[in-house]
């Protein structure tokens, strides 16, 4: 792929497969699907790629198909506060999208990602149209705004099994990541990108949270098998 391609360049439509996975989709009646599958595309993410940048202004709304995500902004000293992961299935810029306003804050690609869009014109269009699709963005935007409060918390935690253990609870939010399941296919490396720790620290609040059966480190990605400690538990 020549370097100098842009993401936007690098668009296509999405296939039967690559819309089966989108959740809002089956919302909507049979003329608004038709409008929105004709609008959406889809493009290649190369790990590094930003697909949003602070200060740009908004043209769609997007989703992750397949791969892995970062939010993120940079305060004015220059540090970097991540926010969340955002893995297959979450759709995200809600917000900025219904106010049509710049982006404040980064997505960037951790890896080789699918990342499909909407564009800003026809996600307006659907909120005058479908209430399925309302009730979706709705629950996008409660969702979302617990998640950012927890993202501070998690910001000022101390204790790096904690910081690790409610990093994974925030991606395994059933309502933002629906097509996510049990397993989340993630390197210690991209967790710890997240996390704002070391790999090796990550490491090892794994081994730990392993060892209380929260979670089942597998080969390629993390099981979780008790999510609700992973939320409230003290490790």
């Amino acid at each position: 792929m020549k370097p100098d391609v842009t993401l936007f360049q690098r668009r296509r439509p999405l296939t039967a497969a690559e819309l089966d996975v989108i959740p809002w989709l089956r919302l909507l009646s049979a003329s608004e699907r038709e409008r929105a599958v004709e609008d959406l595309k889809i493009t290649d993410a190369e790990a590094g790629d930003f697909v949003c940048r602070t200060g740009r202004p908004v043209t769609y709304w997007f989703g992750v198909v397949d791969g892995l995500l970062k939010m993120s902004t940079d305060n004015i000293d220059g540090q970097t506060m991540t926010f969340t992961g955002i893995p297959p299935g979450g759709w995200f810029g809600e917000g900025t999208a219904l106010k049509r306003e710049s982006y404040r804050y980064n997505i960037q690609a951790l890896r080789r990602s699918l990342v499909a869009g909407l564009h800003a014109d026809t996600f307006h269009w659907l909120l005058d149209h479908s209430i399925g699709f309302n009730r979706f963005v709705m629950n996008q935007l409660n969702e979302r705004l617990g998640q950012f409060i927890a993202a501070r918390e998690i910001d000022r935690m101390t204790n790096p099994n904690i910081r690790v253990a409610r990093s994974l609870a925030a991606l395994f939010n059933p309502v933002l990541y629906p097509g996510l399941g049990a397993v989340l296919r993630i390197t210690q490396q991209e967790l710890a990108y997240l996390v704002g720790l070391s790999r090796q620290r990550v490491n090892e609040a794994l081994n730990t949270l392993a060892a209380q059966e929260a979670i089942r480190v597998e080969y390629g990605g993390l099981r979780v098998t008790d999510l609700q400690a992973l939320r409230s538990r003290v490790f």
